[in-house]
């Protein structure tokens, strides 16, 4: 009886003992995969793709900067994916979005704001700046004007840009025009015009003395300049505009100018596209030329030292004080297809795009002009308008244009 005693004793201690082992074995391993389960959490990386509309060299900066955020952001994973031209993009957002199938992050051009404020897709960066307390004032006013509307700022300027006018600085001497005083209006583009003109001796125009694409964009900025409206309704920021406001005397003293520099043989028709003006600048068949700052890297590289390239303001129809340009190339949408988490991350991404240091690697890669003020005051970015002050032109002429209706299209 005792060894019997004795035997369940020990089958009693041993059972109970399997019993602690399986039990903190359990507890264990539940902690393990607490533990596990938290450092996955923290370990997440949010994906974001962000569709851009930026080939060439602008491409390549995009690209560079989107590694950059993804190494100083490992929580975040941003793929940029290159859609083709503005409208392209805009056109396979506008197919995606009906299968939610879209981007986090959209690169939409100036014009499309409007659509994209009417599409309900995004959600506008006002919400993020007020939640993370961002300092806007830091930002350019004119740009923040432009994509502000019902006192939200819907999207981020990136790409900013305004039209001038360029110049070849060896042309002007040779024609006797002093090359540091470029033509501030029309009447004096027709003179220099003239002047700069260049025949053959069978009679054929080797160079012509100033080019403009047919562009609708540079019709709208020779609007502004007048000060005058392209919509009514205050271009759209009073209430919706309905109608066209450019079928006047204003509109029709840009067409007839146009015309007349053409039928004189002054100014060289080289059609619609941008690029086929700006090669027969580089080129040397032209002269002058108005286009965008955003081509000004391009048009230096290509350039080189066949000539010395000159910069300067959009030539005025007439003295109005109260005109200027318009704000042209692109900004930074969030859409609204993923939660908050997702957003908040593509908030992240847009304010380091337009960080200082990257708004100064944006200008000297591209020509767009820094969306940031704080830019200015970064050695590099003094450095490179040392180096190349032709850049100076498009940020003075920004920074000289008011801040109005006639600028700020809807």
């Amino acid at each position: 009886m005792k060894k019997m005693k004795k035997l369940k004793r020990i089958l009693s201690i041993a059972l109970i003992g399997s019993v602690l082992l399986s039990a903190t074995a359990c507890s264990n391993g539940t902690k393990q995969a607490t533990t596990s389960n938290t450092k996955t959490n923290e370990n997440k990386v949010i994906e974001l793709t962000f569709w851009h509309a930026m080939g060439g060299k602008g491409g390549e900066a995009i690209n560079k900067m989107v590694k950059d955020f993804n190494q100083s952001h490992p929580n975040i994973k941003v793929t940029a994916q290159y859609q083709g031209t503005y409208d392209d993009a805009l056109n396979k957002l506008k197919t995606s979005e009906q299968s939610k199938a879209g981007p986090d992050i959209m690169q939409v051009y100036d014009i499309g704001t409007k659509f994209m404020i009417d599409s309900k897709w995004v959600t506008p960066v006002q919400k993020f700046i007020d939640e993370d307390k961002f300092d806007t004032s830091k930002l350019e006013p004119n740009l923040l004007k432009y994509y502000t509307v019902d006192n939200k700022l819907y999207s981020m300027p990136f790409n900013s840009s305004t039209p001038i006018l360029y110049y070849n600085k060896n042309a002007f001497k040779e024609a006797g025009i002093d090359p540091n005083k470029p033509p501030k209006n029309f009447s004096e583009i027709e003179e220099y015009g003239k002047k700069l003109l260049k025949k053959d001796a069978s009679g054929k125009v080797t160079q012509y003395g100033y080019s403009m694409a047919i562009y609708g964009w540079f019709f709208e900025q020779f609007m502004a300049k007048q000060g005058a409206l392209y919509a009514n309704n205050g271009n759209g920021r009073d209430k919706e505009a309905t109608a066209v406001a450019f079928n006047n005397d204003a509109g029709l003293n840009i067409i007839n100018w146009w015309k007349k520099l053409v039928d004189e043989g002054i100014a060289g028709n080289f059609g619609r596209k941008t690029d086929d003006t700006k090669n027969a600048f580089i080129a040397g068949r032209t002269a002058m030329i108005i286009e965008s700052t955003a081509s000004l890297k391009s048009i230096l590289d290509g350039v080189g030292n066949k000539f010395e390239v000159g910069t300067a303001y959009l030539p005025a129809l007439n003295d109005n004080k109260d005109g200027g340009v318009v704000i042209g190339g692109a900004s930074l949408w969030i859409l609204n297809n993923k939660s908050d988490e997702y957003q908040k991350a593509a908030w992240e991404f847009i304010k380091f795009m337009v960080s200082p240091k990257e708004q100064v690697f944006w200008n000297e890669n591209t020509g767009y002009f820094p969306v940031t003020k704080e830019a200015y005051d970064l050695p590099e970015m003094k450095m490179h308008l040392e180096k190349y002050p032709q850049f100076e032109t498009a940020i003075e002429q920004l920074h000289s244009t008011p801040i109005n209706r006639a600028v700020c299209v809807k």
